[in-house]
């Protein structure tokens, strides 16, 4: 197997980066990351990427906002009242919180703003609205 093609099992090495140069996550000093292609497991720009390269190939690829996770959604920005929270708790920006959805899933919030009565949550995945760089590396095709 020399090509990458759809349903094949792939292991590549690969740091991803903001358009600033900013490293946001690598699998540098970690085991390469395995996956089947089609099956929807990564983005879709990440598979569409990966596709046709061959085995020990490195490449760079810019995945644009659309083919990773989308633009920001307002709908899920929410202000909300401090009263709602746990009393122990003080909100700081930049801080992470998980909620429980009605349906029993649980969603991670990012606290982006702080008010005397209130606090500001995005539900947003933190790549969002962002193009994303990869530095790929193909080191195992099933």
């Amino acid at each position: 197997m020399d090509q990458v093609k759809e349903n094949n099992t792939v292991k590549v090495n690969y740091t991803g980066k903001l358009s600033d140069g900013q490293i946001f996550d690598s699998s540098e000093g970690r085991e390469p990351l395995e996956f089947t292609l089609g099956q929807g497991q990564l983005i879709p720009g990440f598979e569409k990427g990966v596709i046709d390269m061959k085995l020990n190939e490195k490449k760079t690829i810019t995945i644009a906002k659309e083919e990773a996770y989308g633009d920001v959604n307002p709908a899920l920005i929410q202000e909300v009242s401090k009263s709602d929270l746990p009393e122990d708790m003080t909100p700081a920006v930049g801080m992470g919180l998980v909620s429980k959805t009605e349906d029993g899933r649980e969603t991670n919030l990012l606290v982006v703003e702080v008010k005397d009565e209130t606090i500001v949550l995005d539900a947003n995945h933190p790549l969002a609205g962002k193009d994303l760089i990869f530095d790929l590396e193909v080191v195992g095709i099933k």
